[in-house]
């Protein structure tokens, strides 16, 4: 070859090198996130959920949200939807996330959709006095389904981290033991070793139930040139309350994510910021200190120092947090039958005993709202299915129980799981009431009281944290 040929064919030869090892430094997969939120407040009128004596809503305080995130990696795409909302019932879930995977083509395994368990919102489900409504279980579920849907038409170039902060001085656990001769009876006639609530500055406190979980868990998401796209945020807190009579409000859930977006001055982006708080496992942990006198607070007052704080925590740990240009997403779930706890004939004789003695009144007191939900339940059947579900993102994971899950639970979650940091997310895709551990069931107490806010087998917590093992471990693989 002449040489004036072969340095030509050097060049041409180097320069197709040069392409192909350009273009195999370029990413092959590009991270990408979208959020968004959907109003979900119910109308005036509806009942609101969380205690024994319905309520109705008179006025709307501060609008209720489902607050979405969609993370995609290229290959995976995982939908997550934090409502403002006391429970929420599987059919509630499934319709939302079969409505949204059919917009999206978002696998239904990969949508996480979770209550905060704020007890001044609208009732979709039926738990002592306040009754589901119907019409709003529908208006729900599509409302969900659309805050996931504008999610992901958001979906944009991103970056992500996380980190996890501790704010140990507002939870508390609220399960007590009492000093001897304390009585403790229960609905059903017998005797409990604890007490739920005991009373702020009770004289008779022994020692808490259980331990807390002071963990303030945070993921960011960025767009490539540091603007918020948005924030979740896990405590493992019960609803702080203390809102006006009739009110419709989100709690220190709302509070935070509105105080998130002031810290980081994210309040004029577009498109719009969303910060979000998840709730933890939390089923036997409030914000009471039971050791001191209750302080007084005005309307609003408590939950707001609560909010503020938990989102100063957050805000803080996002400073230390390494973001990623792109990381591996990934979802798992299984089903799980569990047993029903249900009563005996004579536990429903007794039952109808005591309702007949409030035959024409409205019922009152433990004995007569707990006899009424024996007979209910005596209807029911022996099994229920429950979806538990875990999320991969990075080496980060995401547990997630239908439940108001005990606090223990879900340390013990954190410690065994494959993934540091994990952290749990409580009345995730189904609502099947209380998860003790069979020790604090033989301890009793409100938690384990047999009703539709606690019914699973005793035996229950065990065979679910070790159905999320395997998923997490599977994850892991």
């Amino acid at each position: 070859m002449k040489p004036a040929l072969a340095l030509l064919a050097t060049i041409v030869l180097l320069t197709l090198l040069a392409s192909v090892s350009s273009f195999a430094a370029e990413p092959t997969h590009r991270f990408r996130a979208g959020a968004a939120t959907s109003n979900v407040t119910p109308p005036l009128g509806t009942a609101i959920n969380g205690n024994f004596a319905e309520g109705r809503a008179t006025h709307v305080h501060d609008e209720l949200n489902a607050r979405c995130l969609v993370l995609d990696d290229g290959t995976t795409k995982l939908a997550i939807a934090v409502c403002d909302n006391t429970l929420i019932p599987r059919e509630v879930h499934d319709a939302a996330k079969q409505r949204a995977s059919q917009a999206t083509g978002i696998p239904i395994e990969n949508i996480l959709i979770s209550a905060t368990h704020s007890h001044s919102c609208g009732s979709v489900v039926s738990v002592f006095g306040a009754e589901a409504d119907e019409e709003y279980k529908k208006v729900l579920a599509v409302r969900i389904a659309d805050g996931i849907c504008r999610a992901h038409n958001n979906l944009a170039p991103a970056r992500i981290g996380w980190a996890v902060g501790s704010l140990p001085g507002q939870v508390f656990n609220r399960r007590w033991h009492m000093k001897p001769g304390a009585k403790m009876p229960n609905p059903f006639g017998g005797f409990d070793q604890v007490r739920m609530n005991p009373g702020a500055g009770n004289p008779d406190l022994a020692e808490p139930a259980g331990p807390t979980d002071p963990g303030v868990s945070v993921v960011a998401v960025q767009s490539p040139d540091g603007r918020p796209i948005a924030l979740l945020a896990n405590y493992s807190l019960h609803y702080v309350g203390g809102v006006g009579a009739g009110h419709i409000s989100a709690d220190y859930f709302g509070m935070f994510c509105d105080r998130v977006q002031e810290l980081l001055k994210a309040d004029r982006v577009d498109p719009s910021f969303v910060a979000m708080l998840s709730n933890g496992t939390s089923g036997d942990v409030n914000n009471i200190n039971f050791r001191a006198p209750a302080p007084k607070f005005p309307p609003y007052g408590k939950m707001r120092a609560v909010a503020f704080d938990v989102a100063a925590e957050a805000v803080r740990v996002t400073q230390d947090i390494q973001y990623r240009d792109w990381v591996p997403l990934g979802a798992r779930r299984k089903e799980l039958t569990l047993g029903i706890r249900l009563p005996s004939a004579a536990d429903v004789e007794r039952a109808k005993g005591i309702l007949a003695k409030a035959e024409g009144r409205a019922l009152k007191g433990a004995d007569e709202v707990f006899a009424r939900e024996t007979v209910l339940m005596s209807r029911w059947p022996a099994e229920d299915r429950l979806v538990i579900q875990a999320f991969r993102i990075g080496d980060l994971a995401v547990a997630q129980l239908p439940c108001e899950v005990f606090t223990e639970i879900g340390l013990d979650i954190k410690k065994h799981s494959p993934f540091k940091p994990t952290f749990t997310v409580e009345l995730a895709n189904g609502y099947s009431g209380y998860l003790p551990t069979p020790a604090q069931h033989e301890m009793g107490g409100y938690e384990t009281w047999r009703a539709r806010s606690s019914y699973l087998e005793t035996g229950a917590s065990p065979k679910i944290t070790a159905a999320l093992m395997e998923l997490l471990d599977a994850l892991k693989q």
